[in-house]
């Protein structure tokens, strides 16, 4: 209400400036300036003071901004912490359903003795085992801890250790391990075991056999979206059949 005022004052001056009969009746008060000269005079003198009374009246408008208060600090505080804990959670729900760390899959695909030989009461052979290494997850598995180990009654007959190595994404490599085992004592057989194939006339039994294990173990790590470090490991344990009179592979299972 203060400003009333003056913005009044200012449009009676200016509507009463707009009239060139003034200027004629006080031309002595204006010595310079007359309608005839200058019939632009009105505009300019309207402009002007229209022009001062709108900067009046807006400044009377503004009003002066509060700072935020403690309330709205701790409100975006909030949204914020929210937004953060959903992220997390998309995050981790994505890392344990698509990038989830899986453990290799070792399949066992043929098992050969090269060479065979059993004398007083020990034998001694070459063994080789052909194997496949499937890498099921997303990333790169490199592995540096791997061995195939050989046992005959519980002992062990046979170690060698596999070259580390890397296996990408989704990928399936072929391994093949050949090594010669050390002569070890064999202990009885009884005569009696084997199988029995018939031909459908009659059937023969194949002579004694003797049973090894064979341990592949596999160990490595597994890293996903640069960050995150999985340690995996696997085996595949197959026991295999061999025929004691000439050393061939009656069959293998793991």
């Amino acid at each position: 209400m203060g400003l009333d005022c003056p913005i009044f004052v200012l449009k009676t001056a200016a509507f009463t400036f707009s009239f060139p009969s003034l200027f004629r009746i006080f031309p002595r008060y204006i010595p310079h300036i007359s309608a005839s000269k200058h019939p632009n005079y009105r505009p300019f003198t309207v402009s002007l003071l229209t022009l001062l009374s709108a900067q009046l009246s807006s400044s009377a408008m503004v009003k002066p901004q509060r700072p935020p208060s403690g309330r709205t600090n701790l409100a975006s505080c909030v949204v914020a912490t929210i937004f953060l804990i959903f992220i997390v959670i998309v995050v981790l729900i994505v890392f344990f359903s698509v990038f989830k760390p899986k453990e290799p899959i070792i399949s066992v695909n043929a098992v050969q003795l090269p060479s065979f030989a059993i004398s007083n009461g020990t034998v001694n052979f070459t063994f080789s085992q052909y194997v496949s290494v499937k890498n099921p997850n997303k990333a790169v598995f490199s592995h540096y801890d791997s061995s195939l180990q050989l046992l005959y009654g519980g002992n062990q007959v046979g170690f060698m250790f596999i070259p580390a190595g890397k296996i990408g994404p989704g990928r399936t490599q072929y391994m093949a391990a050949t090594f010669a085992v050390e002569s070890f004592p064999m202990g009885a057989v009884p005569e009696s075991v084997g199988p029995t194939i018939t031909d459908g006339l009659g059937g023969f039994r194949i002579g004694p056999s003797l049973e090894i294990q064979s341990r592949m173990e596999m160990a490595g790590r597994v890293r996903l979206l640069h960050f995150f470090t999985h340690h995996v490991d696997t085996r595949a344990v197959c026991r295999v059949s061999i025929a004691v009179s000439d050393g061939s592979v009656l069959g293998f299972h793991c």
